[in-house]
Formats: C-alpha cells, structure tokens, sequence
C-alpha cells in the first residue's frame, strides 16, 4: 500500500516555496523576458546603501543575474545566493570571468560567511523567503551600518490602461483564481508601510528609505507572452488553461492594439541600516 505524506500544517509556506521554484523550470526564458532594472536604481543603491566600488554584497534570490551583472559593473564584491540551479548557472555563465560567486542554495538555511556583508539585496525576491527568518538572517550579515535594500516591483495603472481593463476578461474565463473586475492599482498605493513595520518589528535596523521609479516598457505580443510565462501564477496553471489564457490575451494584443502594449510598473528601492543590538526598541 503506497503511503501517504502527512498533512502540511504550513500551507501558506509550502505553496510559498512550491511557487518559487517555478522559476527555475525555464531558466533561460525567464533571462530572455524579465526586464531588469532602472539605471537610476543602481544610483539610489550608491547613495542610500553605499553599493559601489570594493564594497561587498550579498544578494539574495539573483535569479539569472538581472542585477548582480550591474551590480560587478559598477565594482562591488557580489556573491550571490539562489536556490534555483538552472537560474544559477545562467548567472555563473553571465559572470563568467569577474570575481562574483554565484552560490546554488536557500538563504534561510546557507551558512553565513564570518566576514558581514555591506549590503544584503533582495531584487523581486524578498517576499519568496520565509517571513519568521529573513530579517534576521538578513541583519545576521550585515555589519553594523550595513544596509539591507529590498527592491520589489508591482505592475501599476498607465501604459495601455484600456488593455489591462479588456484582458481580464481572458483572466476570469481561464484563471478561477482571477477577482472579477481586478484592474491594475494606482502606484500612490503601494506605499511601502507594510515592508516599513517588518524592519520595525525586527529590532535590527534603524528608519527606513524608500526611493521609487516608474518605468514603462513596450511588448510585442510575442514579448508580452513570453513575459507572461514567466510568471509563477501563470505557470502553475493546468495546462490547457495556460495555453487558452495566451491565446486570448495574443488575440486581444493583434486585434485591437495592433500587435503592442506598454506595461507600467512601480520599481521602489526600501533601505534600512543595521544598528547595534538594543539601540532600537520594538514598537
């Protein structure tokens, strides 16, 4: 008789973790679609964080290098920690011949080197770790002083408003999990609050800085499928619910947008500087 795995009692947790390695299923689409990152955040990163030549930096959830390749640019000592093996070694081939190490491992769980780090960074990858561990662990490597910069990116109302308004309908007839009538939030809501308490509550890090950037990118349909299949929602999808949701949103995209659509999206930078034990009281 097969056995049978006992009930999961951290249901959130597990889809949690089940979602991230989503990407890792195609690693090389993910480098070929996801944008990266505004220029000017690597200048906010120099000024509020201290990320430029000789300072050292662990990033954490590099994915396929979408940062770390700017960040080795611009001179800082990368090493980076992803859990997803075919996402590192597309960044090890992309760093091939600078001095970053790219390291396969969950950052909750990888031993921290003794020397601190001067910046931690988490691109797009904050809210994949485990919410009970990743302050601490962040502050745990970190020197005094050392900055920990969260970036986090939310797709906003502008570009080709009228599409996203038109595309749900695609969204509610293939994805149950679509809320009918979803529309994409003005940026003014993403105010960073909820990431500011979570620093707060930690007990580690003094006040935190927020810098925010709103770029808009232009899609062909077949750049905006390939963009949409990246996405862990869309890939957990049943297949044949996958493949109807991309074939309503490319008739949609060729039919009335003439083949292109430009996608909004808020960038914001949150940075937040460790502070000796007890210098800052839980709120």
């Amino acid at each position: 008789m097969a056995s049978h795995p006992p009930p999961d009692d951290r249901p959130e947790e597990s889809r949690r973790s089940r979602l991230s390695r989503i990407f890792d299923e195609d690693a090389e689409l993910y480098d070929r679609a996801r944008p990266g990152y505004p220029a000017a955040l690597y200048d906010d990163l120099a000024e509020l964080a201290g990320a430029g030549p000789g300072s050292r930096v662990l990033e954490v959830g590099c994915g396929t290098g979408q940062a770390t390749v700017p960040l080795v640019r611009r001179g800082c000592r990368v090493v980076a920690v992803e859990a997803g093996a075919r996402m590192a070694a597309v960044a090890r081939r992309k760093l091939a011949g600078t001095d970053a190490q790219v390291v396969t491992a969950d950052f909750e769980t990888w031993p921290l080197p003794a020397e601190p780090f001067d910046l931690v960074l988490a691109a797009t990858s904050f809210h994949w770790l485990d919410p009970a561990l990743r302050m601490a662990r962040a502050a745990d490597a970190l020197r005094t002083g050392g900055a920990l910069a969260v970036v986090r990116t939310q797709h906003v109302r502008g570009g080709t408003e009228e599409f996203f308004v038109e595309v749900q309908r695609c969204y509610e007839r293939f994805d149950p999990g679509t809320v009918p009538g979803s529309r994409p939030a003005d940026a003014a809501v993403y105010d960073g609050a909820g990431h500011a308490a979570e620093v707060a509550r930690s007990g580690r890090f003094g006040p935190t800085v927020f810098r925010r950037h709103e770029p808009e990118i232009t899609y062909t349909t077949g750049q905006y499928l390939e963009l949409l299949r990246t996405y862990s929602g869309h890939r957990a999808l049943p297949s044949d619910a996958r493949r109807g949701l991309l074939e309503c949103v490319a008739g949609l995209i060729d039919g009335r947008y003439g083949g292109r659509v430009t996608k909004r999206y808020l960038v914001e930078l949150a940075v937040s500087l460790t502070v000796p034990p007890g210098a800052v009281t839980n709120p």
